[in-house]
């Protein structure tokens, strides 16, 4: 933990707004939403196994950062071409965390 958290905690089932910059283990820098000056928004279950695994142990306004082996680096599917293969390092912060409301869906 890089800075303590006073929120809410998170939950597997909610989506959450976070800044995050990855790197590979000799530093280079890969990816950076904070770089990008606009925070990444998506849900908890559709990440990386890596970040799923260690967000959900977060707060809101917590930041952390993650380890995460290759192994724990893709899904189900193939990697995209030039997608790290080796561990890589995140930093994240813990924005705001959101519960998914499912829309029912309306009959026309």
């Amino acid at each position: 933990m890089l800075t303590k958290g006073k929120g809410k905690c998170t939950r597997r089932e909610h989506r959450g707004e976070v800044h995050y910059t990855g790197w590979t283990t000799d530093g280079k820098r890969f990816d950076s939403s904070v770089v990008r000056a606009k925070p990444a928004e998506f849900p908890l279950a559709a990440v990386i196994k890596g970040w799923t695994s260690g967000r959900a142990l977060m707060v809101e306004g917590e930041k952390t950062r993650f380890w995460i082996p290759a192994r724990w680096l893709t899904a189900t599917s193939p990697a995209r071409p030039g997608s790290p293969s080796a561990m890589l390092v995140f930093d994240i912060e813990l924005i705001e965390d959101q519960e998914i409301v499912d829309t029912p869906l309306v009959p026309r």
